[in-house]
């Protein structure tokens, strides 16, 4: 019997070899001038609204979802994934899971939580892979939702550091980077957000008011003294996990050449592409991820969050304390989780790896309803209004040696991964490296029609102020401002078919 086994182990282990050659041989093919050329055929905005486009259903090509949509439809692993790595996904979605614990603690690869923090696992604030969401009310949690802090540059060197790249923000002195309002045992939080909301209202062209709700933020119950008199808020909440692989996976030349900083062509619309400084790889690369691109990569959007949201130190922000500061000494020398057996931190690099391959692979649903004819008009509409001068609709992934299933893959995000200026309305006026307070990354779109079925709401934007589809596009402003003011002159039909489309992603 145990040789049996031992030989079935072999061939398993010889199958799946096989079948990954097999696979980055498919996904590596040679591209002649006639297949280049074709290829920039399929990328080109569509003219034909009469059908669906080749392949439009499968939003993240072959490694789309194809699971009925429920409340899982996040969650699902990258469909073409080998058998081992749908083991690693497994266990890096355990590790996405996993609930940290205040050190000392007999559960000791779990130890390490805080001393201050925002969430005590990932899935907290992402639940079920989705969209977080401010507090309903009063009693609701905050769990999804933080802060950021920061102070202007106070020195030359700060400045040419956020200039060049290096630095992302100055971090407010006595709370950091991040405002955390929960505290392990012994120690107090920094305090709570305070937010309220007035009321504005917008007319449609056909007389239906809309109207929408303006917040305010505040820090309050402050435990560590006052804020800086400089102190700049700016309010996040967490957003789907869905496609990060894919989206790292698009050409980085693709991106930069979609970038119109000084708007020559005279559209209205001036992307620009953010350098920022990979820990990972200690070299300025293109920003991708966040609200406001600050990240380069998965696994150090990853990093950040382990260190920020829960307090857990890595091989990227070795720092058992997280986010505390100077002023908060009990919070430094507070226990902590650092191991030898862990790389003398509190998730070691195996851990963050097997996170980052999770995030990494967390697949796109496939689309509903794209030969719909009412969807099929929402389209025309959603081009014609000029919604995909910042959400262009498809790219050709890379070849990404380490994950080859994403390589090659026609994929449909409905983003430029650009900043762009969205106006007064929803500036939070607090620069991020080279983003100024005006500027956002337009954030992708696919997926977004099932946000209530997995997250059970439809609160939208980087603040979750929008309450559903409509009030989100009527938020824009800066350079969206005429694609808004379209969607504005709609008639009803028109704009309920727009909206149709937008769910149908």
């Amino acid at each position: 019997m145990t040789i049996m086994l031992d030989s079935c182990r072999r061939f398993a282990v010889l199958y799946a070899v096989i079948a990954y050659v097999l696979l980055a041989c498919l996904q590596v093919p040679h591209v002649s001038a006639e297949t280049a050329s074709g290829e920039r055929d399929a990328l080109r905005p569509t003219e034909d609204f009469t059908k669906a486009e080749p392949g439009e259903r499968l939003s993240g090509g072959a490694a789309t979802s194809l699971h009925a949509p429920g409340e899982d439809s996040f969650s699902h692993a990258s469909a073409n994934l080998s058998f081992e790595q749908e083991m690693l996904f497994k266990v890096g979605n355990g590790f996405f899971k996993r609930i940290w614990v205040t050190s000392p603690a007999s559960t000791k690869a779990a130890d390490g939580l805080g001393p201050l923090y925002n969430a005590r696992s990932c899935q907290r604030c992402h639940l079920k892979d989705g969209r977080g969401h401010p507090p309903k009310n009063e009693k609701d949690s905050r769990v999804s939702m933080f802060l950021r802090l920061s102070i202007p540059p106070q020195t030359e060197a700060q400045k040419k550091a956020i200039a060049d790249g290096k630095m992302d923000v100055v971090p407010e002195p006595t709370y950091g980077g991040q405002f955390q309002d929960h505290a392990i045992k012994g120690l107090k939080p920094e305090g709570r957000m305070a937010i309220s909301y007035t009321e504005k209202t917008i007319t449609l062209s056909d007389s239906t008011d809309v109207s929408l709700r303006v917040p305010t933020y505040a820090a309050e119950d402050l435990n560590y003294g006052p804020l800086h008199k400089e102190a700049l808020l700016s309010p996040r909440v967490a957003p789907q996990m869905i496609g990060l692989g894919l989206l790292q996976a698009i050409p980085e030349e693709l991106i930069r050449a979609a970038a119109d900083p000084e708007d020559k062509d005279g559209d209205g619309i001036s992307g620009r592409s953010r350098d920022v400084w990979s820990k990972e790889h200690e070299r300025i690369m293109l920003g991708r991820f966040g609200w406001k691109a600050g990240n380069p990569t998965v696994r150090q959007q990853s990093d950040g969050a382990f260190a920020g949201d829960i307090g857990i130190s890595t091989p990227l922000n070795p720092f058992p304390s997280g986010d505390c500061t100077a002023a908060q000494k009990a919070c430094l020398e507070a226990p902590h989780g650092n191991s030898p057996e862990h790389d003398n931190l509190e998730a070691s690099e195996k851990v963050m790896q097997m996170v980052a391959f999770y995030s990494q692979n967390l697949a796109v649903p496939a689309r509903r309803s794209v030969n719909d004819a009412t969807v099929l008009k929402g389209k025309e509409i959603f081009y014609a209004s000029g919604c995909t001068s910042c959400h262009t609709p498809k790219y050709r992934t890379g070849q990404d040696p380490e994950q080859p299933h994403l390589s090659n893959q026609l994929i449909w995000p409905y983003t430029d991964m650009l900043l762009h200026d969205m106006g007064e309305g929803l500036a939070d006026g607090r620069p991020e490296g080279t983003a100024t307070g005006r500027e956002w990354r337009t954030a992708p779109l696919w997926g977004i029609g099932l946000t209530e079925t997995v997250n059970g709401h439809t609160f939208f934007l980087h603040d979750g102020r929008a309450r559903n589809l409509l009030e989100a596009i009527l938020w824009h402003g800066g350079e969206a401002e005429a694609a808004k003011q379209a969607v504005v002159a709609l008639e009803k039909g028109d704009r309920d078919a727009l909206l149709a489309f937008l769910n149908s992603l």
